[in-house]
């Protein structure tokens, strides 16, 4: 969703897309091999150099033993298939972190000549994982995927990826189209072999993970969809595949009103006017751009370890009554303390769930 945030700056705001406007979309086809073991290493080093300076240390450990430990990490990686012992010769696991960590370094340092020229015309640029995306109005297609073939493609032999240009490209579950200078956006779903009335898969407490994940894609719903009428198609896409997958009316109900009323907005769920369905656009996207502010705001408490987190088991009651006498309480408490007062510190209340008092009972003291 900070995508369409972007897009949509890059046209409201900035007011840099025109009728002849080109989207590209790359697709990096081999991001968890995308380099020898050697040349992801020496990589690395070149990064950590360029950002940390010749000879400094990044928590402790020089840019020589990490580069020691990488090779311990390559080169000792081994996997067993059908009796017979294998090692990798590009890349490694894609279920280790560490792996996705460093082909993005590698696509980091990969990526800087498209970056320059998107910085020197002023567009927006933007890379998740394997998936990449930038605007153009620099020339016509031709001009652009000659520079991608010679520029990039030929240069770059080890990177392997496709690319789609043009006024309407896919984009990170988004479709996006330039319609003469006018931006249009909406969800889009990857054709897959999966029944498409499905739920994602979730470990746990499903009904919790679930309910989350619906807000989630109301949310995404209303950012991706720039028309109204395909705002609506989505939502009844959503509580149709809810329903399908044995969810109540009611379960389904609740959520859907809960995702209007939360800006006072009930009756925008039976409108069909796309100036009120803007306005209640911009109040999501300004919800998100807050929602951003206090994640960095938390992670700035964080780094000078002046917060708290608090966990405390939830089962039914006025939770955010809870949580609200509870700062007062401790604001009260604290406020000449020199440490935790409420100008020293951040206070962050979060709730565990116990489903079954066997969990609560077994749980290890």
């Amino acid at each position: 969703m900070d995508f369409i945030q972007k897009l949509n700056h890059y046209v409201s705001t900035k007011r840099r897309l025109q009728s002849t406007t080109l989207f590209c979309s790359i697709k990096i086809t081999n991001f968890y091999t995308l380099d020898t073991h050697q040349n992801v290493i020496d990589t690395v080093g070149y990064f950590l150099e360029d950002h940390l300076g010749h000879g400094k240390k990044l928590q402790q450990l020089t840019i020589m033993t990490i580069k020691n430990l990488l090779h311990l990490f390559f080169f000792n990686n081994i996997f067993c298939y059908k009796e017979q012992i294998y090692t990798f010769t590009k890349g490694s696991p894609n279920t280790m972190p560490l792996t996705e960590t460093l082909s993005n370094i590698y696509l980091y340092v990969w990526q800087k000549k498209i970056l320059n020229r998107v910085k020197e015309n002023n567009e927006l640029f933007g890379r998740y994982k394997d998936e990449i995306f930038f605007t153009w109005n620099k020339s016509n297609a031709l001009t652009l995927e000659t520079f991608l073939q010679k520029e990039i493609r030929e240069k770059y032999i080890n990177v392997r990826f496709q690319y789609s240009i043009g006024t309407n490209v896919e984009f990170l579950n988004a479709y996006v189209e330039n319609r003469d200078g006018q931006l249009y956006t909406r969800v889009f779903h990857q054709p897959t072999t999966i029944h498409r009335y499905t739920l994602p898969y979730v470990i746990g407490h499903s009904k919790v993970s679930h309910s989350d994940w619906l807000r989630y894609a109301l949310i995404r719903a209303v950012c991706y969809c720039s028309s109204v009428e395909d705002f609506r198609q989505e939502r009844i896409y959503l509580e149709l595949t809810y329903l399908s997958n044995g969810y109540s009316l009611l379960f389904v109900e609740s959520h859907i009103r809960h995702f209007f009323e939360y800006f006072h907005m009930a009756n925008m769920r039976y409108s069909n006017s796309q100036t009120d369905y803007d306005n209640f656009r911009q109040y999501w996207f300004n919800f998100m751009t807050m929602q951003h502010e206090l994640t960095d705001e938390l992670k700035k408490f964080e780094d000078n370890a002046q917060l708290i987190h608090l966990k405390y088991f939830y089962e039914f009651g006025p939770r955010c009554q809870f949580d609200q006498q509870f700062s007062e309480l401790w604001s009260e408490y604290f406020k000449s303390h020199p440490i935790l007062s409420k100008d020293k510190m951040k206070l962050l209340l979060t709730t565990q769930h116990c489903y079954t008092l066997n969990s609560l009972l077994g749980m290890e003291k």
